[in-house]
């Protein structure tokens, strides 16, 4: 059981996050994760290949890794997950894994699933990070993220390191699936609405115009019409 200090003061309670790995006896600090995120790794040209090949971004697999196992291939939560992206053994057996804890294999099944909720949520990546911690069923019973303690703190976690800052806004867009439309340009203001047309002697010629006097005189103004008067 961990406790976690929210900075509006609130206090989380939450399992493992993850295979449940801790840094000096402790669930690892924002501080920990955020200096880890960029750590060159063993696996990171088979992430780099196998997200290409699924159209993920591979830093998104990256944030996964790292808060699933901390790059530790032989990493078992307590629920019997595997390997570096913690794969369920029905999980593994889905995408044809025979060894959760040969990294490639994991790798390649790991981004094969998180592609596939990519897909189903449109882009989603939050959605999607739930749907892989509590699972699809979950995710859509509650129209979002579950209120389960240590799904909550496993997509903040996973959404500190991908975006690299608790500052930075959460943005959908894992690379697979469909991304949220643009936001709509913003509405011009209303035109106001036209002067009148009136008929009137200009310089002793007849004018229909919704100008000015002075306006409708002056070389190319915009005149309805002009009438010379009969003789």
């Amino acid at each position: 059981m961990h406790l976690l200090r929210r900075a509006d003061g609130s206090v989380l309670l939450f399992n493992d996050v993850g295979s449940g790995w801790n840094v000096n006896g402790r669930a690892p600090s924002d501080a920990y994760l955020l200096a880890r995120r960029n750590d060159r790794t063993p696996y990171d040209d088979a992430i780099v290949r196998h997200a290409g090949q699924e159209g993920v971004d591979p830093g998104l697999v990256r944030s996964v890794v790292l808060v699933e196992s901390n790059f530790n291939p032989r990493a078992v939560s307590r629920k019997g997950a595997r390997g570096l992206m913690q794969l369920m053994p029905a999980t593994a057996a889905r995408y044809g894994v025979r060894d959760s804890f040969d990294p490639l294999q994991n790798i390649r099944g790991g981004v094969r699933h998180l592609a596939d909720l990519l897909t189903l949520y449109r882009g989603d990546v939050v959605r999607a990070l739930a749907a892989y911690n509590a699972g699809a069923g979950a995710v859509d019973r509650y129209a979002g993220v579950p209120p389960y303690p240590e799904t909550q703190e496993y997509v903040r976690r996973a959404m500190l390191v991908y975006r690299g800052s608790a500052a930075v806004p959460v943005l959908s867009g894992g690379f697979k699936g469909m991304t949220p439309a643009p936001a709509p340009a913003p509405r011009r203001p209303p035109s106001p609405p036209a002067a009148p047309v009136k008929l009137r002697v200009d310089d002793g010629t007849l004018v229909l115009s919704n100008l000015p006097a002075a306006a409708s005189s002056s070389r190319g103004a915009p005149l309805l019409g002009r009438v010379a008067p009969s003789r």
